[in-house]
Formats: structure tokens, sequence, C-alpha cells
């Protein structure tokens, strides 16, 4: 009976070889049926007397009839040749199951599933889980690992060296952090941008993304100048666009006893948003350098900032004060509240918030006689001073990791006619009087731009979600910048399979700039979760809220 169920797949005379060798597969699954575990498998191969024939029997008959149908699709004849070139003997039994297999996976022609799809970007079902799980609303942090005794050296006191290429895993996930600080900045002030015009404005509640953290203080901007009353009167719905104070951040103070622990430190944040009404935008314009106020100390004297920014930061309003005699008050009120503990001081901030945060932690840096270590993640950031400011960030001690991506062209303004690239010649230069006029015109020209502090370089290209050639709005956004951060492994690697961070918002508010394949699978995934909600909400069942802010563009 066993010889005529195996027909012409396996010569009769050959029985004793397939009985002989089947003990050899009791460890792998059979490729003729994937619903078999190893452990089944491995079961139900062992020899038993009393059930040998029925079992063996059995067996036969489920692998011939998923084998005929794996290959219903092969043509007749080329299947026949097939079983007689290849037969079932102890030589060749390997190269036989390869062979079927390969021919199996070009009978599937996965080409034709989605013809527009180069190679590289198949989408096998590991990939198709891995970005469900990335669309999905919930979102997945890197662990939070213990910083101990080590927490200086993620703070940046020896300027992350070791740190940034290939990324520390502990430093990527406090990295994306502040920079979720800086999201809720954005979402507390595009939720009410409106400040009252005849009285002092009420605290403003802020969704921190981290719990363990409290805001302690509101930081406002003002502009020193102001658009004429005909504005109002020619575009009267500009409304809180033309207003000169506007709510730019906050300070806020880790509280929770075991976060302090976790850190090794009590930390304080100072977080900034970026541009968002008219007379910021105009105050960006203002790129001449001028000298900073203080003191008559020659390494301040040579200080130069652009002078929008410290417009900005200096200037105050009606009815509030300045952001430099803010956060100086704040910040020396909570060393006091918590004088004796273990401190740090962290300014993070993007685009405009990130040229604010060198001016507050230049200022804070020497606030109090001991202040604690100052140090400032920025996202994003434009040139904010001359080499004299950048000196002197480095001689008070505050360190900065600029975060910066090679197509985000805000991160090379202002100062495109000298500055770092004038250095650059400057050093090819042989002639000794060119030398001396580049030195001159580096010293005297206002466009004498200089970055400050240690820099992480991402690439827009290196995301396999976002197109190569994605527009400059995207380049700057804070949620591709911490896509970016979060995907990064190293400069000569690509990025990491296993990024945690969810791919919802970056779709939502960059969709233009995400690949069609991966915009219409997100459709498909979203719209299945979305009918998965709606059968909760018909069940009045309570739906999962996202627990991440939204990203502003």
């Amino acid at each position: 009976m066993l010889s005529m169920q195996i027909g012409p797949t396996i010569p009769a005379h050959n029985i004793h070889l397939f009985q002989a060798r089947r003990a050899s597969f009791k460890c792998q699954t059979s490729p003729l049926n994937p619903f078999i575990t190893k452990a089944s498998s491995t079961q139900s191969l062992k020899p038993n007397p009393s059930s040998s024939s029925s079992s063996s029997t059995e067996l036969t008959r489920l692998t011939l009839s998923n084998l005929e149908k794996l290959l219903q699709k092969q043509a007749p004849e080329q299947s026949q040749l097939h079983d007689k070139e290849q037969p079932f003997d102890q030589k060749n039994s390997n190269n036989g199951m390869e062979n079927k297999g390969r021919v199996l996976l070009e009978g599937l022609n996965l080409a034709r599933i989605w013809p527009e799809m180069k190679a590289a970007e198949e989408m096998s079902p590991r990939n198709l889980n891995r970005l469900k799980r990335l669309l999905s609303k919930t979102e997945e942090h890197s662990p939070r690992n213990n910083l101990g005794s080590r927490w200086r050296e993620y703070h940046g006191s020896k300027d992350w060296v070791g740190l940034l290429d290939p990324l520390d895993e502990n430093l990527r996930r406090e990295v994306v952090r502040y920079g979720e600080f800086v999201q809720a900045a954005y979402h507390a002030f595009h939720s009410n941008p409106a400040m009252p015009a005849e009285e002092p404005p009420y605290p403003r509640y802020v969704a921190l993304p981290d719990r363990s953290y409290r805001v302690t203080k509101s930081l406002y901007a003002t502009s020193s100048v102001g658009l004429p009353n005909w504005v109002d009167d020619v575009v009267p719905d500009l409304g809180w666009m033309t207003q000169r104070s506007s709510w730019i951040g906050y300070v806020a103070v880790c509280e929770d006893k075991r976060e302090i622990q976790r850190m090794g430190r009590r930390d304080i944040v100072i977080s900034l948003r970026g541009t968002a009404t008219c007379l910021e935008w105009a105050e960006n314009l203002k790129a001449n350098l001028v000298d900073m106020a203080g003191n008559d100390d020659p390494v301040r004297d040579q200080s130069k900032v652009e002078c929008g920014f410290l417009s900005l930061y200096k200037t105050r309003g009606a009815h509030v004060p300045s952001m430099a005699e803010s956060v100086v008050e704040e910040v020396r009120r909570l060393i006091q509240l918590y004088k004796g503990e273990t401190m740090s001081i962290t300014v993070t901030g993007h685009s405009l918030g990130a040229a604010l945060a060198l001016l507050v932690a230049d200022e804070l840096s020497t606030c109090a006689p001991q202040a604690p270590p100052v140090a400032v993640f920025s996202f994003g950031g434009p040139r904010v001073g001359n080499r004299g400011f950048s000196s002197r960030i480095n001689a008070n001690n505050v360190k900065v990791l600029r975060i910066v991506n090679n197509q985000d062209l805000i991160t090379r303004v202002p100062g495109i006619f000298m500055g770092e690239e004038g250095a650059q010649y400057k050093q090819k230069a042989t002639n000794t009087n060119v030398t001396r006029v580049l030195e001159m015109l580096n010293k005297n020209n206002p466009w004498a731009y200089s970055h400050v502090g240690t820099e992480l370089r991402v690439d827009t290209k290196m995301s396999p979600y976002l197109k190569p050639n994605a527009d400059v709005a995207c380049c700057h956004d804070l949620e591709a910048y911490l896509h970016l951060v979060d995907g990064f492994i190293a400069s000569n690697c690509p990025f990491r399979a296993n990024a945690k961070r969810s791919l919802l918002k970056l779709v939502n508010e960059q969709g233009s700039n995400v690949k069609k394949l991966y915009i219409s699978k997100a459709n498909a995934l979203t719209s299945l979760k979305l009918e998965r909600e709606g059968r909760f909400m018909s069940m009045s069942m309570p739906m999962p809220s996202p627990t991440c802010l939204p990203s502003p563009s």
C-alpha cells in the first residue's frame, strides 16, 4: 500500500533508502509542510514498532499532498523532468531540496506583487510587521538604562568623545527625550498662541512627555520692533502672528526620586520652540553681528552674536519680563531650593530655540557662584555668533551637542560668505598677504559666523522611509530629526532595523516626503487599525490614547 501511495515520486525500490533517511530529518522543519513544528515533526518521526506503518503512510500522504499544492503552478513537463533527473538517494537529497526550494521561489515571482518596487525595498512579512509596529499609536522608547556614575559623560563633560559614531544607546535615548521636551513646547504654544494685550498672561499648562518633570516657569520672547498700525487695517486676520511678545518655552525640574536616581542627578530643563510669529521671522532676518552687552571682559568684548537673536532674548514686553531675566531668576531659585544636591542644567531647542539656547546657556553658566554643569542639546540650529562667542562658550565650560541634518539649509546660515568656509580657504592659502586679508575680513566682516560645540550629523538619505530628495520643510522638521536620530547607528551603517520611534506622526506631517510604498502600506495598516478602533467604540470600550505629542512642521 505504501508503494502505491508513493507512485511516480519515489521509486518503490528506493523505499528502504527513504525509511533509512527519515531519522536524519528529525531536527528539521519540513519544507513541504510549514505547519509541522520541530517538536511535532520530531515526535512523529520517532520509530514506534506499533504504529510505524500507519504513521509513515499518513506522513507520506500529507507530504505528497502539500508537494502537489506547492508545485501546481509549474509546467507538467518541467515537474516530470525534474523528478526524473533528481532521484531521491543519499548522495543528492540535500541538493534536490535546495533546487526545489529555488524553483518554488522563482515560481512565486515576487516582482509581480509590487512591480514598482526596487529589489532593496521588497516588503517581506518581517518588514510588514515592523512597519505595522512603527505605525502604531503607542510610542515605544529605547530602554532607559541607569546612567549612574556616567551621567557627566552623557551630559558632555568629555564632549561626547566615543559616544557619537557609533551612537551610544543611552545617548540616543537622552537626545530623543530632550527633543520631545521641545515638541511639548511647540504643542503648548500652538494650543493657545495668543497673548493678552492688557494684562499679564496666566501660567500655561504644558503636557510634558516625561511625568517625572514639573514645569516651574513660562518663558516669553519679545521683539524689539513692531508692525505699523495700518497693517491691522489691511490684514485684520493675522491676530497672534503680529503680537510682539509670545510664549516660547518653559523651565522644568525633575522631581521623581526614581528618575533622579536613574540619571544620577536632579536635572533642570529649559526647552525652547522655533520661529512661529511674523515678528520672530523679522528678527531672524536681522543677521548683522552685534556686541554682547556686559562688563569690560576682553573675551566678552570680542563676542558678537546675531542682532535678532539677542533682541528676542533681552527685550522686555509690556506685561512680561525678558527671557534673560525670567530664566536666570528661575534657575537661581531652583539652585537655592535644591542646594546641596547633585544637579545639572540642560538647555534644548529647535531652530530659533536652538539659537536662543546658546544665549541662555551662556547666561546660566555664570548666574551663580557654583553653577551646575550646563549642556545644550540643539536640533537644526543656525549659527549664532562669531568665533569670539564660540571661544566664550568654551571658556565658560558650556557643553554643546548640535544635531545637524546634512540636507537642512537652516544649519548653514547666517554667514554664507565668510566664517567657517573662510577658515577652510585660510588653511589652504600659502600667500601671507592673502592670509592677512582673510584674517582681516574674518575679524571685521559682519557675516563672520561660526558654529559652536560638538556635532552629531544625520542624513535624510539614510532613512529607508523618507525620499532622498525631501523638501526643505521636511529636512528641518523636528519630528524628522528625532526619526533620524532614533535610526542612526553610525555614519557608515544603514538605518537600524530595530528603530523604536513611531512613523505615524512623520507620515501625517510629512506625507509628501515619505516614499509612496510606505504611504500605501501605512494607509492599509492604519485603515485596518481605525476599523478595529471603531469596533472598540461600538462596544463602549475605551480607546488607547497616544502617548506622544505632535511635532510641528
